[in-house]
């Protein structure tokens, strides 16, 4: 009996830890795709530097990323990205404060991949909006992952095209975000 006990004191001991814990990284990924149907050149920039928390007992989360961080293929596209659309000198990151609103859906101690809904503020381009986006949270192994896709109306930040290049921008940039979290030590 008092094995028994114990047992289960060690377990919700366990379960309690997992359940309160913080999971963090540098090294996400965001991909901003604002490619206009029809047009034959690819709008498309990548950055690898995101940071991530995601706290396991509330869901709140929080993004941060540079805007320089941003990678195209070409460098002509970066530059007038950086100056021209994201004025990146002006305003340098963009940044997501939010939570998982069905965060009792997800088992942070138990293997397995979870939908859920996050509802947030995005702030990018010195303009705050709602944002709701369907994504999958993962747990293999104690690590979490997490994906997220949602479009966003650039005209919503004050991100204005010019009219040379209208038919080439489409007016709602496709953000898909990928991390991979590991449990927040201290």
């Amino acid at each position: 009996m008092k094995k028994i006990i114990l047992l289960l004191l060690a377990v919700s001991c366990l379960a309690a830890g997992s359940y309160g814990q913080k999971y963090f990284t540098k090294n996400g990924k965001i991909n901003f795709d604002a490619t206009s149907s029809g047009s034959p050149e690819k709008i498309e920039g990548v950055n690898r530097t995101v940071t991530c928390v995601v706290d396991a007992k509330t869901g709140n989360m929080q993004f941060a990323v540079l805007m320089k961080g941003f990678e195209f293929e070409r460098a002509l596209m970066e530059e007038h990205f950086n100056e021209n659309y994201a004025e990146s000198d002006k305003f340098p990151k963009a940044e997501f404060k939010g939570a998982i609103a069905n965060n009792e859906k997800v088992n942070y101690g138990k293997d397995g991949t979870y939908s859920v809904t996050v509802k947030g503020k995005l702030t990018m381009h010195g303009e705050t909006k709602d944002v709701e986006a369907e994504g999958k949270i993962t747990i293999q192994g104690g690590k979490v992952s997490a994906v997220a896709d949602f479009n966003v109306l650039l005209s919503d930040y004050k991100i204005a095209i010019p009219g040379l290049v209208a038919d080439k921008v489409s007016k709602t940039a496709k953000i898909s975000v990928a991390c991979s979290l590991e449990p927040l030590k201290g």
